[in-house]
């Protein structure tokens, strides 16, 4: 085990207990008991000495223990329908990978967009944005890589070897891979974890409702500019490919096209299931209004698509479906206990009167709200290089939440950008799981991401103030 990971194993609870045996309240009696839960989880978090989602199930144990909260109350955290949500969105996921749909899809997106370098980056970037609105970030990038790796070969072998012009060529798809499934995952409320965090707090401390549509006529719009500033920075500023020319490109497309065969029975089951579940997440508030009394939330059509894709027959005869209970051993059930982690750390924040020490604090000071929500943006992009975006928006979210109160701000105001921020973070490997993917190929080091990245964030800092100033307000 690594000497931060030890640190981090044995300071977590060690801290936990000093802040037990304090003579003085910080906040409150039972504020200082969340708040020494919450440093505990910090810790883990921070230097992953355990498994971020086994800290997550530290409120479910020590909650009960100190007398925060009843056990029953931190579990409905763990059940919650962001988290069943999720679920849904992981299933279908699922299934799009199992038939390799998942793999057409984007291969027709890349054929589509040309063969040309920089057309060929482009596509990339849009194949993989496009796969992570409804894929894991992780599996988009996973699924782009060998794609690529197959073009970026061709230039490696061609006749005047890997030049600079070629090594600019790779650095640009390795990064537009990864920066594009950061970027695409802000698009929808299942696209990356994070935005599920915040609506799951929203939902269950303030009774406020972001439906999937609402979410995208935002997400949609920012993270298609984000890929395209991206794209712009990559080719025509930081690694230009210019003259630079080869057709073999179509040729790799093509085969790997081959490959697959022609769409099975399978994968046009789940397009058609795929395409009903969306449907129905885009028009569910003109469902609901024409049919009142069906009272369709995205949850329901969530569980809907997973109970179609393990109900639905593929063959009959046969008895089977596209998706059998053991292919869930590869779902991501850790995230989901992350998720009720956020959540009950949120409620413990809640009932203790920390958010409302927060509010209040900021409401007694003369803060520019404007200066406040940049300093907010600013510090959770930038932390999240460094910690699990989930954690830190588990941890930050309940408190920015009190600082839009104590500034007079509806919550969805500052909660919004701020939480979006935690998804740009494209500086070092370690700070996404695209970034590492990338960074592990071999094309790309350190200094060349930081390098792009350093840029990129600053951009995504000053258009998040824009969403918070002018966007924000105009949807919400």
């Amino acid at each position: 085990m690594e000497l931060g990971k030890k640190m981090g194993l044995v300071l977590g609870p060690l801290v936990f207990l000093v802040f037990l045996a304090l003579p003085f309240e910080l906040v409150s009696k039972k504020g200082d008991l969340v708040i020494a839960v919450a440093v505990w989880m910090l810790f883990w978090w921070i230097t992953e000495a355990v498994s971020i989602s086994v800290t997550a199930l530290l409120p479910l144990l020590l909650f009960p223990l100190l007398k925060i909260l009843p056990i029953a109350e931190v579990g409905a955290n763990y059940g919650s329908p962001i988290v069943f949500l999720f679920f849904g969105g992981f299933v279908m996921a699922l299934a799009l990978e199992k038939v390799n749909l998942h793999k057409r899809i984007a291969l027709n997106i890349i054929r589509l967009t040309g063969t040309t370098p920089n057309k060929v980056v482009l596509g990339f970037m849009i194949a993989t944005a496009a796969l992570s609105m409804w894929i894991s970030n992780t599996a988009s990038t996973v699924v782009m890589l060998p794609i690529a790796l197959s073009v970026i070969g061709l230039l490696i072998n061609d006749e005047d070897g890997f030049t600079k012009k070629d090594q600019n060529f790779a650095l640009s798809v390795m990064l537009g891979i990864a920066f594009s499934a950061n970027a695409g995952g802000i698009a929808t409320v299942i696209g990356t974890p994070p935005n599920s965090v915040m609506i799951g707090l929203l939902e269950n401390e303030y009774n406020i409702q972001i439906s999937f549509l609402k979410w995208m006529t935002l997400g949609v719009p920012f993270a298609a500019l984000l890929i395209g500033i991206t794209y712009l920075v990559l080719v025509r500023w930081m690694f230009p490919n210019r003259d630079l020319k080869f057709n073999a490109s179509k040729e790799v497309i093509h085969e790997e096209l081959k490959k697959l065969g022609p769409t099975s029975g399978k994968e046009k089951m789940v397009l058609v299931i795929f395409g009903i579940t969306v449907f129905l997440w885009i028009f569910r508030t003109l469902i609901n209004s024409v049919f009142p009394k069906l009272g369709l939330s995205d949850t329901m059509i969530s569980i809907f698509a997973a109970i179609a894709l393990f109900a639905v027959p593929y063959n009959a005869k046969k008895g089977e479906f596209i998706i059998q209970w053991q292919d869930t051993s590869k779902l991501a059930w850790g995230i989901l206990i992350l998720f009720g982690g956020g959540l009950a750390l949120a409620k413990g924040m809640s009932v203790s009167g920390i958010v409302d020490l927060v509010a209040n604090a900021i409401a007694q000071s003369e803060i520019s709200i404007l200066f406040t929500a940049s300093l907010l943006i600013l510090l959770m992009l930038f932390m999240t290089e460094l910690m699990s975006n989930v954690a830190l928006v588990a941890v930050l979210a309940p408190v920015v939440a009190g600082i839009a109160i104590g500034l007079g701000l509806p919550i969805l105001y500052l909660l919004i950008p701020v939480t979006m921020a935690s998804s740009c973070a494209f500086m070092l490997p370690m700070a996404t799981p695209p970034n590492a993917i990338v960074f592990a190929s071999g094309y790309v080091k350190v200094p060349q991401m930081a390098r792009v990245g350093i840029i990129l964030n600053l951009i995504s800092v000053g258009l998040l103030i824009l969403v918070f100033q002018f966007v924000v307000p105009l949807l919400f």
